[in-house]
Parts: structure tokens; C-alpha cells; sequence
């Protein structure tokens, strides 16, 4: 059995999706260790310029991609996606992620797009065996983030 899974999404522009883990088994939790963004619609993106931001955070309230805080302790994953329309080749795709966070609880992912598409992603998750005292420690730091 494979420790590692991918949850894959397409969202609206300025939508939240919630990355259910209510499938949580005791004495496990998972990283995460990979987040990007990717475009539903390539034809515009090479006669303009494109920009697409997302964020997954641990909190209640879905934080705004296009306005990254790091020192929010709930913000685990920022991705951008962006394309340079004067070079055909300039796409890039960038992420941060707090891959030490431990999850025990549901995630927001929220993102935005420049253009009014929908906006494609992919979160890549390792799931951790945890021992009690360790299990206990996750589940009270989620708790006091998306309670707080």
C-alpha cells in the first residue's frame, strides 16, 4: 500500500474547496508535499499574459491567494502559475509549502485567476504513521489554528 495520494480539483476563479480528510484513521496524518496550479484554457494564455495564484490553509477562514502571509501559521501551501505572452516558453510554476505541517483536519484551498476561468490543481500527500503523544500534539496545533 502506497503512502503516498493525489487529490486533483478544478475550481472556479475566487472559490474555496475543502480537501476533505474526515477519513482521518487514528494514529495517522498527512504532509503535504507537492501543490500546483495549472490553466483549463491554454489557447488564451499564449495572447496575454496569465497569472494564477492559489492557497491552502489549515484555518476556518480561506486566506487570499494573490496576498501571501507567511507568518500565518494556518497557511501551508502558496502555488502561481504564470505565462509571459511575449515569450512562448516563459510559463512558470512556483509553490511554497510548509511540508513539516502535520494534517489531521480539512484544508481550504482557494484560488484566483486573472482571466475568468476555472483553474486546475493537483496536491500531492504523504500519510505519517504518528505515535500518541505525537498524534496528540497535531491534533490540538490544527485545533488552536482553525479555531482561532
Amino acid at each position: 500500500m502506497s503512502k503516498e495520494f493525489v487529490m486533483r480539483g478544478k475550481t472556479a476563479k475566487g472559490e474555496t474547496e475543502t480537501l476533505n480528510f474526515s477519513g482521518y484513521k487514528p494514529g495517522y496524518a498527512y504532509r503535504l508535499i507537492e501543490f500546483k496550479l495549472f490553466p483549463t484554457i491554454m489557447g488564451l494564455q499564449s495572447t496575454a499574459d496569465s497569472h494564477i495564484a492559489g492557497v491552502i490553509t489549515a484555518g476556518k477562514t480561506a486566506l487570499d491567494p494573490n496576498a501571501p502571509d507567511f507568518s500565518i501559521e494556518g497557511c501551508i501551501a502558496n502555488a502561481l502559475w504564470k505565462n509571459d505572452s511575449n515569450d512562448t516558453h516563459a510559463s512558470t510554476q512556483e509553490s511554497v509549502i510548509n511540508d513539516t505541517f502535520l494534517i489531521t483536519q480539512n484544508l481550504l484551498l482557494t484560488v484566483t485567476n486573472v482571466e475568468s476561468h476555472d483553474v486546475n490543481w493537483q496536491c500531492r500527500f504523504v500519510k505519517e504513521k504518528m505515535t500518541g503523544p505525537e498524534e496528540a500534539a497535531a491534533n490540538y496545533k490544527q485545533f488552536t489554528i482553525s479555531d482561532g
